[in-house]
C-alpha cells in the first residue's frame, strides 16, 4: 500500500538537486536541535523497529490510540461475510490484504521481482490521455482512468475473481562516468504486464510504476501551513536559478474543493485521511465515508457479482484510527551530526544546490494533533513539484503534475532505510539501488547540480553519502 501514505516512495531524492549556490554556506559545526529532525517528536531509535515508533510526546494513553491504529494498519483484511465483521470486505480486486505489507516495518517498498507471485509493495498506476469527455473524472481523480482496468492494476484477487495481471521489471544499463573516472551503472526499468484478465488495454495506456514510500513524519508534513509551502514555488523561475518548483492543484473529497497536494509521488493527495482512505479503495476494495462503491469497473462482472461488507466497511471510527497512527509514526533523530565527514557532505550537498529543492527546515503551524504542533523539523523537502528530466518521467499527468514532474520526497530517514527495510532501494520505481545512483538519475532542473556532483572526488563523494547517511 501507498503511504498510509502513501503512497510511495519513496523516497529519496526522487526529486530536487538544483543549480549550485555560488556562495554555499560551509558547515563546521552541527545547528542547535539538528539531530531531533522531527522536533520534540523525534524518537531516538536506530534499529529495524525505526519507522515504527510513536512520537515522542505522545502521552502514555495517546499511545493506546496509537497501538489500536497500528493493529488495523499491519492486520490482513478478510473476505465478506466473515464472523470478523469489523475487517471483513476485502478486494473483490485488490493489491495486499493489509497495509503493513506494502510498508513493511512502515518503511519503503521495493520493485517486483522475477520469483514473487505479485508485485506486493509496487503498484502500477494507468490512465488514458484525457478528452473534453473526461472533465468531470479529472477534476475530481486528476487523471482520466483505463476504461476496463481503471486507474490502478490489481494483480491480486479474491476467489472466484480474475486477477487484472501480473507485473514485472526488466532493466537495461548505462553508465555515469564522473570527472576523476569513477564509474557508476545505473539500471532502467522496463515494465511488462502479463496474464490481463480482462482483454487488452486502451492502446494509448499511461503507465507509472510505483513503492509504498516510508511513513515516517507525515503528521508534520500535514501541519506545515501552506504559506510556508507556497514562499518556495517559483514556478516561473523569477529568480533565474533554474529550478521552477510548484504546487500540485488537487480535488478534497470532503470539501469538494481544490486544495493543495501534498501527499503521494506527485502529490496528489491533500492531506493523510483521504491518503489513507484511497490506499483503502485502491489497494484493497475497501470503502470507506470518503470513498464508496466498487472499484471494479463495468467491464469486470464477476468481480462487481461479488458480495461486500457494510457500508462502509472501513469505518468512520477505524479510518480515524489509522489516520491517528499515519499521523504519529515519529521521525528517528540524527546520528553523527558532529562528525568532521558529515558536516563536509553537508557543504558539499549545499554546494550542488541540493536544498534548494530538499528545503532542510520548516516549522509546523496549527495541527489536529496537538503534539505535532509548533515544532521544528527538518525534512528536507519542498513538497512542491520539479520537473527532474526525461529520464525519470513517466509521461503520465495527474492534476497539474506533468508527466516529468515529481513531488520533492523528504530524505529526513534515509540513512535507516537498510535497517527498516532491508534493501536501499529509492526513487518512485525503485530503480536506484543506493543514494548515488538516485543523485546520479537527476536530470531536468536537477541537471547542473548532478553535474556538479559528477565534478566530486572520492572523498569528497564519500562526504556527501555520509551526510545522506547521517539523515
Amino acid at each position: 500500500m501507498r503511504p498510509f501514505f502513501f503512497p510511495v516512495v519513496s523516497l529519496l531524492l526522487a526529486l530536487g538537486l538544483t543549480a549550485c549556490d555560488e556562495n554555499p554556506p560551509r558547515f563546521e559545526q552541527a545547528e542547535p536541535g539538528e539531530a531531533l529532525s522531527g522536533g520534540s517528536t523525534t524518537v531516538i531509535k536506530s534499529d529495524q523497529n525505526a519507522f515504527s515508533m510513536p512520537s515522542a510526546n505522545l502521552s502514555p494513553v495517546r499511545r493506546l490510540d496509537f497501538s489500536v491504529g497500528n493493529s488495523f494498519f499491519r492486520n490482513p483484511w478478510v473476505i465478506a461475510p466473515s464472523s470478523t465483521t469489523a475487517r471483513d470486505g476485502l478486494g473483490p480486486l485488490l493489491n495486499t490484504n493489509a497495509c503493513q505489507n506494502c510498508h513493511i516495518k512502515d518503511g519503503r517498498g521495493r520493485p517486483a521481482e522475477a520469483e514473487r507471485g505479485n508485485a506486493v509493495s509496487m503498484l502500477v498506476r494507468l490512465s488514458i490521455p484525457a478528452g473534453k469527455e473526461h472533465a468531470e473524472v479529472i477534476h475530481e481523480r486528476g487523471i482520466a482512468p483505463e476504461p476496463t482496468y481503471g486507474g490502478q492494476l490489481q494483480d491480486m484477487a479474491i476467489p472466484g475473481v480474475a486477477p487484472e495481471g501480473k507485473v514485472r521489471l526488466s532493466y537495461s544499463a548505462h553508465t555515469e562516468r564522473f570527472a576523476d573516472g569513477f564509474q557508476v551503472e545505473l539500471r532502467s526499468p522496463q515494465l511488462t504486464i502479463t496474464d490481463l484478465g480482462y482483454g487488452p488495454m486502451h492502446p494509448d495506456t499511461q503507465f507509472s510504476v510505483r513503492v509504498a514510500p516510508a511513513m515516517v513524519g507525515l503528521g508534520l508534513l500535514e501541519a506545515i501551513p501552506e504559506a510556508a509551502i507556497l514562499a518556495n514555488a517559483d514556478p516561473d523561475d523569477r529568480n533565474g536559478d533554474g529550478i521552477s518548483g510548484r504546487p500540485n492543484r488537487v480535488f478534497d473529497q470532503v470539501t469538494r474543493e481544490t486544495s493543495l497536494g501534498r501527499f503521494g509521488w506527485k502529490a496528489g493527495q491533500p492531506n493523510l485521511n483521504q491518503q489513507n482512505a484511497d490506499a483503502f479503495f485502491n489497494d484493497m476494495g475497501l470503502t470507506t465515508s470518503l470513498l464508496s462503491g466498487s472499484s471494479c469497473t463495468q467491464a469486470q462482472t464477476d468481480c462487481l457479482a461479488m458480495p461486500d461488507g457494510s457500508e462502509p466497511e472501513v469505518s468512520d471510527h477505524i479510518l480515524s484510527l489509522v489516520l491517528f497512527y499515519s499521523r504519529n509514526l515519529g521521525v528517528p533523530a540524527r546520528r553523527n551530526v558532529d562528525d568532521p565527514q558529515v558536516l563536509a557532505g553537508k557543504t558539499l550537498f549545499h554546494r550542488a544546490g541540493c536544498q534548494s529543492c530538499h528545503v532542510p527546515k520548516f516549522s509546523t503551524g496549527e495541527a489536529a494533533e496537538p503534539e505535532l504542533a509548533n515544532q521544528v523539523i527538518r525534512p528536507y523537502t519542498d513538497l512542491l513539484l520539479h520537473d527532474m528530466g526525461e529520464g525519470l518521467a513517466d509521461h503520465r499527468p495527474e492534476f497539474e503534475a506533468t508527466g516529468r514532474e515529481w513531488r520533492t520526497p523528504p530524505l529526513w530517514g534515509l540513512g535507516m532505510t537498510e535497517a527498516v527495510s532491508g534493501h536501499t532501494q529509492l526513487l518512485h520505481d525503485g530503480r536506484a539501488r543506493n543514494p548515488l545512483e538516485a543523485i546520479l538519475w537527476h536530470g531536468g532542473e536537477a541537471e547542473r547540480a548532478k553535474q556538479a556532483v559528477l565534478g566530486f572526488d572520492s572523498d569528497e563523494r564519500s562526504a556527501l553519502l555520509a551526510f545522506l547517511e547521517s539523515l
